[in-house]
């Protein structure tokens, strides 16, 4: 089946900058990919490069095989929502929302019925006749979302939808989005975020993207699990990345310490190579400093995170640091004593340096 989506050695240079190193990437029909990176990653400027409003500096891309490089942005089809939500403020929601239907000559009496549909499925219907002041950020979020959604495009891209929300707003957008996607299950959706918490529980498939260039592309929960690069471990789910000794060619066996442990490696290692454990805050267990097996630490520091702690410990054998998170409980060490540390078997191992 033809992709959605292609990029196909798609750079973008303004003068001596690259924001976009050359990127090969295809997202399939019905999709939800998200591009995760910290800013000036070039996700932004890949996303720009699909709606039109970049023009690549190199390459191609493809719109179900369609070539639309050189397409102005209005007759690509697409449905694009930003974090600035970029409501007209002197027009009506209704107005608002019809506003890429009238662009299109779409007959009036369609027009309506439209209008009506996108806003009833985010669940705006009744406010069709404010204004974008008498909304909160939420609700303009969904008016822009619908928008978008009234040309019916085959692909929608949203570009830090949700930055510009608070925290439970944003956790009631991530909602309304994964509704949404089951009831457009023929809608590709483009995510872009640096938000790994939003792109974990939206995307099929999450690219990772740092100094313009992509860094690592698979499933969600695969690269979530088993990050292939010491960039992907540390930023998608924040992981602490220990320093260890090979101790089989294979990285399956590693030395942390005075302790072995089984590793999941990721790919193959060379003899010498520096290599880390991606050890999870919550994977990390807090004992007793001389409990049988316990690495011996020093606890540095201690936040109060309202479900629980996170403790900033350092190994008494290498003064590399390392984070936990445990539950809200009673009795727990005070900083600066000795506590012991349990790292579990199985953490995927990964390059460094």
């Amino acid at each position: 089946m033809t992709p959605a989506v292609e990029f196909r050695g798609v750079s973008v240079r303004f003068g001596r900058t690259t924001a976009l190193s050359p990127l090969d990437l295809t997202v399939a029909r019905g999709e939800t990919l998200a591009m995760l990176g910290p800013s000036g990653s070039g996700k932004s400027t890949a996303l720009k490069a699909l709606a039109g409003f970049v023009v690549p500096s190199t390459g191609r891309v493809l719109l179900d095989g369609e070539d639309v490089t050189a397409l102005p942005p209005h007759r690509r089809g697409l449905g694009v929502v930003v974090q600035s939500y970029a409501l007209f403020p002197h027009m009506r929601v209704e107005a608002n929302v019809a506003f890429g239907l009238k662009a299109r000559k779409t007959p009036r009496a369609e027009t309506a019925g439209r209008v009506a549909e996108a806003l009833e499925l985010v669940g705006m219907g009744k406010y069709a006749r404010r204004y974008p002041r008498e909304l909160s950020g939420g609700q303009q979020q969904r008016v822009a979302l619908a928008r978008a959604l009234a040309i019916r495009p085959r692909v929608l891209l949203l570009d830090e939808p949700l930055s510009a929300l608070d925290a439970a707003l944003r956790e009631d957008m991530v909602a309304e989005l994964l509704r949404l996607r089951a009831e457009l299950p023929d809608t590709t959706l483009i995510y872009v975020t640096h938000d790994q918490g939003e792109a974990l529980a939206l995307a099929d498939r999450i690219a990772v993207m740092r100094d313009s260039k992509l860094v690592e592309l698979g499933p969600s929960r695969e690269l979530y699990q088993r990050p292939s690069t010491e960039f992907t471990a540390s930023f998608l789910g924040a992981s602490n990345l220990i320093p260890v000794e090979l101790i089989q060619a294979d990285g399956t066996r590693v030395r942390l310490g005075d302790r072995e442990l089984a590793a999941d490696p990721s790919g193959t290692f060379r003899a010498g190579q520096p290599v880390a454990l991606g050890v999870r805050p919550h994977r990390v267990g807090i004992t007793a400093a001389d409990a049988p097996g316990a690495l011996p630490a020093v606890l540095r520091g201690v936040q109060w995170r309202g479900t629980g702690f996170r403790l900033d410990l350092e190994f008494a054998h290498d003064g590399n640091e390392v984070r936990a998170e445990v539950p809200d409980i009673d009795g727990l060490p005070n900083v600066g004593q000795r506590v012991g540390v349990s790292i579990p078997d199985g953490c995927p191992l990964v390059g460094v340096g």
